[in-house]
């Protein structure tokens, strides 16, 4: 079977299973790129049979010779063993070669979160509309939303205005693999979504709750635009991106005492060991406090 209609056929899996957007697109990207490597200039790329342990491994090689990031090695080598787990299901190999490649460690970095203050002094400064802006109610809700829902930004420019129960103040969210689930809102979002409304165009599509300057649903990178201009102009650090103000709602309902299990709900994860990694934010948080305001803290041992 011919490489190219191997990757063709597995992506066309992918998409049948629903998988995200987010995830076919990088799959499609990251298997172009190794199809690109395998195919000699001016040759064709080598049957499925023919791809053996050593070439795997001639070809990690050489993303590490291009300086690549242990996490984009980890992404790119993820995509080619699903793609040969496909073909052995499938019965077009009798090996799994990639199955004995080893991964490289990702190195354990903790998410930079700001505190609660630094976040809803953001929030705060957004209705007044000191930075002129064209939609501040629409801007205020993506924050309102985003912090205190935790969504993905994929899932805040998916939501629709019939995803929103306003007397039990419940959001319908439409997650990764198309998995649904329901997230509170409390009483400021409840605010920012009644005036975003009451000025929200009726002639811009009428299923999209976030709508654009021509009255279409707002895509990701829009929201991301939207998110990155208020937190450069009025926080005192670098521009934060959608996900920071996820990492932020969990951290900080974790630091109020929420149970892991019930913040693992409201974010959507499919595995604890995600969510942990909040743990880890906080200890840190912690020990800075410690730090800082402990008379014993930076007492040098004998």
């Amino acid at each position: 079977m011919a490489l190219r209609e191997s990757i063709d056929a597995y992506l066309g899996e992918l998409e049948r299973a629903n998988s995200s957007a987010h995830t076919l697109r990088n799959y499609r990207s990251d298997l172009e790129q190794w199809l690109a490597y395998l195919t000699p200039p001016g040759g064709a790329a080598p049957e499925v049979r023919e791809i053996d342990l050593l070439t795997l491994r001639e070809w990690l090689a050489h993303l590490y010779d291009n300086d690549l990031e242990a996490t984009s090695i980890r992404r790119k080598l993820a995509a080619v063993r699903s793609l040969f787990k496909f073909l052995l299901r499938n019965g077009a190999i009798e090996k799994n070669p990639a199955r004995l490649l080893r991964t490289p460690k990702s190195p354990k970095t903790l998410p930079r979160v700001p505190t609660a203050e630094q976040t809803n002094q953001i929030l705060d400064r957004i209705p007044a509309d000191e930075l002129d802006q064209p939609q501040p109610e629409r801007d205020r809700l993506i924050f309102e939303l985003l912090y205190g829902c935790g969504l993905r930004v994929s899932e805040l420019a998916s939501l629709n205005l019939t995803d929103f129960d306003h007397g039990e103040r419940w959001l319908r969210v439409l997650g990764k693999g198309k998995k649904e689930r329901q997230v509170p809102f409390g009483s400021k979002a409840a605010e920012a979504l009644e005036r975003y409304l009451a000025v929200r165009s009726a002639s811009g599509d009428p299923q999209a709750l976030l709508l654009g300057a021509r009255g279409r649903r707002m895509g990701v990178r829009q929201i991301y635009e939207v998110v990155r201009f208020y937190t450069r102009m009025l926080s005192d650090g670098d521009a934060m991106h959608p996900h920071t103000l996820r990492h932020a709602y969990a951290t900080h309902l974790l630091s109020s005492g929420a149970d892991l299990r019930a913040i693992q709900e409201l974010l959507g994860h499919s595995r604890l060991s995600t969510t942990q990694k909040y743990t880890q934010v906080s200890l840190a948080d912690l020990m800075s406090v410690y730090d800082k305001a402990h008379p014993l803290a930076t007492r040098k041992a004998k």
